[in-house]
């Protein structure tokens, strides 16, 4: 009998057993068979004491190999078979307890909820019993990158929780540094089956602060758990590798259909959404102070759409991360064109859309393509709208705000004066620039009351010692009353539209020969 015929038996054997109950038979089993010949020769060959003796060895060997009974399994033990990882169900539960603990002594917690990418595609490379496999291995891996108290436990589909312990000194940062760490290990090439893969998973997070737990309010460890879910939900929308902590105001957004989105993942990749670039002049000298970036997209079938346009549409198709990246880019390698041509251009204003905010690696991006294209970060400056001004108390966003800052990089505040804004979130913001939108701009040069209060904003920011933009300006009457009310700037129809960079470039130098064929007064005496 070969070896896998033997274990096909005992297996059968012991199958039976635990159906009864009881042990499996001692003689009674083919293997066993080998003693019965054994015993006849020794009585014919040396004597009845021979027969003896084997007989008591067969016996002792039958029940020293006897199949024992496989002790049934607990129903009530919620583990995953393919991870051996507790469930849902169980997941909850066990969170509910730490939620418990964390009030109990004030100590932060949090739960994560991290998932594969492309698991379609993997589902198609794998073999049911392969992916179990690979699922096990990082559920394995998960529990090594954690402390003793944290749990990892299956979720739904590919994915899994992760439920932290009260710790005293978990932040944000340190929640951003694990989910990296925790992305890291599951990146690491798996064996399969002699075969190589490699994944990447996105992460959301959800993080109990201590002064959430000021709170009165008792804690539904289903409810915090979904908000981490959603968080995931959101990164995996966003792209591959995404990290997104949960926040309140994003937290129930929903991706809405739009007519433009569903070609923007190709527009983008085709190139037919590029970057634009749009003169800022200085009004004391008339040289030019800043470029800002302005997407255009050339559509096959509504020619050039701009940002009002292209931005709904990419929200909606999920790829503000690859639009981001993308203007990124482009602004880089304008801005190395232009120091080759040796043209003096200012920094470059970006809009920075309220989704990236919450993106907890946008710096370390940043800081990465800075030293890619040998670019300071002082030569960007980015754009906040009004409406993130809302979101400022949020950990996340208040986090990249600062790390900005301290990375070099200026900030502007758009649409100054249509909302609300107090003087601590002015103090908070600490902008470089104030952008006057374009309902106060128009007619100024005959509209008094537009001429009030741009002064006043213009004089605000001079004493707070920030500079002022005014935006859309369509007249040179309209660029000269600006100048004269103490306006730092100027970008707009009367000054040039927005053009790609060969464009640009002309345009520049047309601009600087200009300037230098305008006569100038000699304000020297004598």
């Amino acid at each position: 009998m070969g070896n896998t015929e033997k274990a096909t038996h005992v297996r059968s054997s012991q199958l039976r057993a635990r159906a009864s109950g009881k042990a499996g038979p001692i003689l009674l089993r083919r293997e066993m068979i080998a003693f019965v010949p054994a015993c006849g020769l020794a009585l014919l060959w040396i004597g009845p004491e021979a027969m003896v003796l084997l007989g008591f060895t067969a016996i002792l060997v039958g029940w020293m190999t006897r199949p024992l009974p496989i002790p049934p399994e607990d129903e009530d033990d919620d583990r995953d078979p393919a991870t051996g990882l507790p469930e849902k169900e169980a997941a909850v539960e066990a969170f509910a307890d730490i939620l418990e603990e964390a009030r109990e002594r004030m100590r932060p917690s949090a739960c994560l909820v991290l998932g594969i990418d492309s698991v379609d595609q993997l589902l198609r490379q794998l073999h049911r019993d392969e992916f179990d496999l690979l699922l096990r291995r990082m559920g394995e891996r998960l529990g090594a990158q954690l402390r003793a108290g944290d749990q990892v436990a299956r979720w739904d589909g590919a994915e899994f929780a992760v439920l932290l312990k009260p710790t005293p000194r978990l932040n944000l940062e340190g929640m951003i540094q694990l989910c990296g760490r925790l992305q890291d290990a599951l990146a690491e090439p798996y064996s399969i089956s002699a075969r190589e893969v490699t994944l990447s998973a996105y992460v959301g997070f959800r993080l109990l602060r201590r002064s959430d737990l000021e709170a009165r309010e008792p804690f539904d460890a289903n409810l915090l758990l979904a908000e981490a879910e959603a968080a995931a939900r959101d990164a995996h929308r966003i792209g591959p590798g995404a990290i997104r902590a949960f926040s309140q105001s994003a937290g129930g957004a929903k991706t809405v259909g739009h007519s433009l989105a569903r070609d923007c993942g190709d527009s983008l990749e085709a190139g037919h959404i590029t970057a634009f670039f749009c003169p800022q002049i200085s009004t004391d000298t008339g040289e030019i102070c800043g470029i800002e970036v302005k997407p255009r997209w050339l559509h096959r079938e509504c020619g050039m759409l701009d940002e009002s346009q292209i931005l709904p549409a990419i929200e909606a198709a999920g790829l503000i991360e690859r639009f981001s990246e993308v203007l990124l880019f482009e602004t880089f390698g304008a801005l190395r064109e232009f120091d080759r041509r040796g043209e003096a251009v200012g920094p470059a204003s970006l809009l920075l859309p309220i989704p990236q905010l919450d993106n907890p690696k946008l710096i370390e991006r940043l800081a990465w393509e800075c030293d890619r294209f040998s670019i300071a970060p002082e030569r960007l400056s980015f754009v906040l709208p009004q409406a993130s001004v809302a979101r400022l108390a949020e950990d996340l966003v208040d986090h990249n705000l600062r790390a900005l800052r301290r990375l070099g990089c200026r900030i502007e505040l758009a649409g100054f004066g249509t909302g609300p804004i107090s003087a601590d979130t002015m103090r908070k913001l600490a902008p470089e620039r104030l952008r006057i939108d374009r309902p106060f701009i128009a007619g100024i040069d005959h509209n008094a009351e537009n001429q009030k209060l741009v002064a006043a904003i213009a004089s605000m920011a001079e004493n707070l010692r920030m500079t002022t933009l005014a935006e859309g300006v369509a007249s040179i009457a309209e660029h000269a009353m600006l100048g004269q009310l103490g306006c730092s700037a100027v970008q707009g129809p009367a000054i040039a539209p927005p053009m790609p960079p060969e464009d640009f470039h002309d345009w520049a130098e047309r601009h600087r020969a200009k300037l230098e064929a305008t006569p100038r007064l000699d304000l020297r005496k004598g």
